[in-house]
């Protein structure tokens, strides 16, 4: 079956017009809404959450895999290879569950760190990735809170990958932070065919934009963020749009999402090996997104049996230049608004006793782009 034929028995993007209805708690039963860049919202059906603020255990955790494998350097397309290690990814969790700041119980930076190591092994550079286990990701919002490293010579990425000619890329480049005069650049990248004929270097095509961040991402965490919608991409930094990119380079497949942190020797990208030790720290993933899996679209309808109910939808709390409370917000904390999602046993964090957030959502008005479910 071709990727455009599986894309349409995929399930449809709802779109809702806010109205005027407010929520202090909510089973959420029906999906959780996304804003918008063109101003109307987004239903998403399923959720990944993961709170790395206060995870213990990797291992534990259902909803990622460490990756161990190796590039040798032709495939790695540097002058060194890449040796991914589960030996550098460690857990550095705050002890006290209640708070979101301050020191790992190992000192330093909390959250999951993702080091380059100095130094070679075998000819390879030691990095570390992980990859959620969910693999039938499609149109959503994707969203991580990073600390990333002030150590030259190094990769860092939050993507969503299906294969090499569909995949979406957020991806730093320590060699390109400019202390000096206080430019921070991302690139954002969509992978396309057009990109593969040349090398795999989209830099040429449509589908790459380098821009500024606001901010030192070296300094604290901050909120990145793709949204994967039916015709297009936007990318954002703390609640910024930074870019949009549309055409026939936005996937038309379900995928999953992956972090990685990494370097090849290669001075036209990652550069390095990093002269000392390179972590980045990883604080949370939210994922919010339709299902390609037949049973979740089927569970859906099952739970969702009435979508202008109250308490039916819950909007999804955006993190801002200004604002950074919805940071430390996870449905999966609270109670009765994860029905029938499937979770890491609420493994990340226990449940915490909190003022719970006010949705303003409202749907007098709902309206559907593409594809309903069950209708293809």
């Amino acid at each position: 079956m071709s990727p455009r034929s599986v894309a349409r028995r995929l399930p449809a993007i709802i779109s809702l017009l806010v109205s005027g209805a407010s929520f202090a708690t909510a089973a959420c039963e029906c999906g959780y809404v996304s804003s918008a860049d063109s101003g109307s919202s987004a239903l998403f059906t399923d959720l990944l959450e993961t709170d790395f603020l206060h995870l213990e255990d990797l291992s534990t955790n259902t909803d990622w895999a460490a990756q161990k494998f190796n590039l040798e350097k032709a495939d790695a397309r540097g002058k060194y290879g890449e040796k991914f290690t589960p030996d550098n990814l460690v857990t550095n969790a705050i002890s006290d569950s209640t708070k979101f700041t301050g020191e790992g119980e190992d000192g330093g930076d909390p959250g999951l760190i993702l080091t380059v190591s100095n130094g070679l092994e075998e000819g390879m550079v030691p990095s570390a990735e992980i990859s959620s286990d969910r693999l039938d990701m499609f149109y959503g919002t994707y969203r991580a809170g990073m600390k990333l490293t002030d150590v030259d010579g190094t990769c860092a990425a939050f993507f969503w990958y299906f294969n090499d000619t569909q995949e979406i890329d957020m991806e730093f480049l320590s060699t390109e932070f400019n202390y000096d005069n206080d430019t921070y650049p991302v690139n954002l990248v969509l992978q396309s065919r057009e990109a593969a004929a040349d090398g795999y270097d989209a830099a040429g095509t449509n589908d790459f934009a380098k821009v500024d961040l606001p901010f030192n991402p070296t300094t604290d965490f901050h909120e990145y963020r793709l949204d994967f919608i039916t015709d297009r991409v936007v990318f954002y930094a703390d609640g910024q749009a930074l870019a949009t990119m549309n055409g026939s380079a936005v996937p038309t497949s379900a995928g999953h999402l992956m972090l990685s942190h990494w370097s090849n020797g290669n001075p036209l990208w990652s550069g390095g090996p990093p002269e000392t030790d390179a972590p980045i720290s990883v604080s949370y993933v939210k994922a919010y997104f339709n299902s390609s899996n037949t049973q979740r679209q089927s569970d859906w309808e099952n739970r969702c049996t009435d979508i202008n109910a109250v308490n039916a939808t819950c909007n999804i709390p955006d993190v801002t230049a200004d604002n950074n409370d919805a940071a430390t917000f996870f449905f999966t904390q609270q109670e009765n608004m994860t029905v029938n999602q499937t979770v890491s046993g609420q493994d990340s964090a226990s449940h915490r006793s909190v003022a719970p957030l006010t949705y303003v959502i409202a749907s007098s008005v709902l309206y559907v782009s593409g594809c309903l479910f069950g209708v293809w």
